[in-house]
């Protein structure tokens, strides 16, 4: 619920490329697992948005089910990461996301 007030996401909210503080939101990283609601479901909330719809989401986990990552692959997440996080994919990630 945080993460759809810092978006700006919430029902009620103007939506615009910043968030509360005014800084803009340029990529988004978020657990599958989170309290109250998946990755899945609010990086749909962020894909129906017309303000971030571009804006990159990477989703972590530390769960392997590829159907999950296929689903979040297929709704327009950019990766889809397995933690524990290595060096390496974090360096993946920065090269994707510099093309």
């Amino acid at each position: 619920m945080r993460a759809l007030e810092y978006l700006g996401l919430r029902e009620n909210h103007q939506q615009n490329h910043c968030n509360n503080n005014g800084s803009k939101v340029n990529m988004i990283i978020i657990d599958y697992c989170m309290p109250g609601m998946t990755g899945y479901e609010l990086l749909q909330k962020i894909k129906d948005s017309s303000v971030l719809k571009d804006v990159p989401v990477v989703i972590m986990s530390s769960e392997n089910i590829e159907t999950r990552i296929n689903e979040c692959l297929e709704m327009g997440a950019q990766t889809f990461m397995l933690k524990p996080l290595k060096l390496a994919d974090v360096k993946k990630l920065r090269h994707q996301l510099t093309k």
